[in-house]
């Protein structure tokens, strides 16, 4: 396995400002986003780190259809939680982490191949939890929400 690129020590030694906003040094490229955000097809459109929320575009490939043509409810999810996970991540600083604990998704009316918007805000921060919430849109329609638990954590070494 590979070493972790977001361990606190190698993202200093790489000269991020470890008091920096987490998201903002996604948004900006400082840090590359995850595999599993390219195979999304992630896109971030807008965000607004005083109100924590984030508005995202995702691919709808065709590689992601179910036997019927339309976009598995798994990838949905994984739209889902990235939205969620960048929202939190307008909260932390780098080297912060928020695992999610639990997500909850509920379905619609199916996604076709193509574009898909994602929005996403913290609903509570406590000192260790936050909630989440996002929906999922295409052509303007609600295609999915969904609500979260995750943990705050630093980034250990």
């Amino acid at each position: 396995a590979g070493e972790n690129p977001l361990t606190a020590p190698r993202l200093a030694a790489e000269g991020h400002v470890m008091s920096e906003r987490f998201f903002e040094a996604i948004a900006t490229g400082k840090i590359p986003p995850p595999e599993c955000a390219k195979t999304l097809g992630l896109d971030i459109i807008g965000y607004d780190l005083d109100a924590h929320t984030v508005e995202l575009a995702f691919d709808g490939k065709p590689e992601f259809a179910n036997p019927i043509g339309i976009v598995q409810g798994g990838f949905l999810s994984a739209m889902l939680d990235d939205t969620m996970g960048l929202a939190s991540a307008t909260a932390m600083n780098v080297g912060e982490f928020a695992p999610t604990l639990g997500l909850n998704v509920q379905f619609h009316r199916p996604a076709k191949i193509g574009k898909l918007t994602g929005k996403g805000r913290i609903t509570m921060r406590g000192k260790e939890i936050f909630h989440l919430a996002a929906e999922l849109f295409q052509d303007g329609k609600l295609v999915a929400t969904a609500t979260a638990t995750a943990m705050f954590r630093k980034i250990s070494s």
